[in-house]
């Protein structure tokens, strides 16, 4: 599997990460406050979860002032998702296999 698919996962598999990335797909862009006044968690924790999705592939950020602003890049999720459905196509492929081995089977 490619590192970069590895790191999409890794940064995927806490569900605050997760919450954080729905935050950021429902709106342009986010502040870490505004991030945090909707999660349970300190904003030094906020800030340790972004940075796992800024070194994901996931979020990207941008300086306002005296504001960084964090936005969500989808582009690794599709990386993700392209992994996932290749490798649900050949467990398809198995199971088909398997299901005609077992119909040959209780035939013959």
């Amino acid at each position: 599997m490619d590192a970069r698919v590895d790191r999409v996962f890794d940064a995927l598999a806490d569900p605050t990460r997760r919450f954080v990335v729905e935050l950021l797909a429902g709106r342009e862009s986010a502040s870490q406050s505004e991030l945090a006044a909707q999660l349970p968690v300190t904003r030094q924790a906020v800030a340790k979860h972004l940075s796992t999705l800024h070194a994901a592939g996931l979020v990207r950020s941008e300086r306002r002032g005296r504001e960084t602003r964090y936005a969500l890049d989808g582009s690794p999720l599709d990386e993700a998702a392209a992994w996932l459905e290749r490798v649900g196509s050949e467990w398809d492929g198995r199971l088909a296999a398997l299901a005609q081995h077992v119909a040959e089977r209780s035939a013959g």
